[in-house]
């Protein structure tokens, strides 16, 4: 439950410190002394709605080395570390992309990520103690699982639905803050309303609970790529590999989560979820109904 408050808080902070800028820049005073222009509040609205989501897009793998302790392989020291320059090189080719950058950040839970501004600047990074635990046929459908989120533009896509569902919770609580305006000022013959104060605690009202709304719309999203990105690593990996790669995470989902908040929707698991509200908000499906999925794909075929 803890992580969810830090998920919508994190997305609803973004949106309130946008509607300060707004206010502080006098856009908003300029936009309400004109009578409620839509167009307008929509494409400012969609300016700092995007602004926020691109610039998490651009410095992505930076705060993803700083926030895991990414060490990039430069020049492998070791066996394992050649190994996976090479199945990561090798996976590209077959995905059609370049080569990412590839790293091993230090934690004890078996986990990966991909991030990166575009297909041909990305970061795969494995944990330790996936390489530790971990079969190397297992090793590689996570590497292919992460490629095939690189290859996919997921962490492109992902930022800019953020940025569209953060363009319309700011533009929607305006106009209902609009609109419980018009309604004071009608009921007292046009010398109420809300006033500086009123207006600006409606909006933020308003943000909080579109934000939710929105986050429930990224969170799925977000589900969704993952079983895309385990098809793509069956593609690549193979289905048994990678049904036994998500099945050996499953068995780890109670040891505890070091996955910064910031890239736990591009990590490869979460762990489970046990309530509906953690079942709405979560960024990953459970490990079963993905496993479910990919033997049922086989089946298919």
């Amino acid at each position: 439950m803890m992580r969810i408050l830090l998920f919508l808080g994190t997305n609803i902070a973004v949106l309130l410190v946008a509607s300060l800028t707004l206010r502080l820049l006098g856009v908003e005073s300029y936009l309400n002394a004109q009578g409620i222009n839509f167009t307008g509040l929509l494409i400012f609205c969609f300016i700092f709605g995007m602004a926020g989501s691109m610039i998490s897009l651009f410095i992505s793998k930076w705060m993803a080395k700083r926030s895991t302790g990414t060490v990039i392989i430069e020049t492998p020291s070791n066996s394992t570390e050649k190994w996976l320059l090479d199945t990561v090189a090798e996976l590209a080719h077959e995905a059609g992309i370049k080569t990412p950058e590839v790293g091993i950040f230090p934690a004890q839970q078996s986990n990966a990520f991909a991030t990166g501004w575009n297909k041909d600047d990305a970061l795969v990074a494995v944990s330790a103690g996936l390489l530790n635990r971990m079969r190397p046929e297992e090793v590689r459908a996570v590497l292919a699982h992460e490629i095939g989120h690189v290859a996919n533009g997921d962490m492109v896509t992902l930022a800019l639905i953020q940025g569209v569902v953060n363009t319309f919770v700011m533009f929607f609580a305006r106009v209902v803050a609009h609109l419980v305006d018009s309604f004071l000022k009608s009921r007292s013959g046009g010398e109420g309303g809300l006033g500086f104060i009123g207006y600006f605690a409606v909006v933020i009202v308003a943000e909080i609970v579109f934000g939710i709304l929105a986050s429930a719309i990224v969170a799925w999203f977000s589900r969704f790529r993952e079983y895309r990105a385990d098809e793509a690593g069956a593609r690549l990996a193979g289905t048994g590999a990678m049904v036994n790669a998500l099945a050996r995470l499953k068995s780890e989902t109670e040891l505890p989560d070091q996955m910064p908040d910031t890239l736990r929707a591009m990590a490869i698991t979460k762990g489970q979820t046990r309530s509906l509200i953690e079942q709405l908000f979560a960024s990953h499906p459970p490990l079963d109904d993905r496993i479910r999925a990919l033997k049922e794909a086989a089946y298919r075929q």
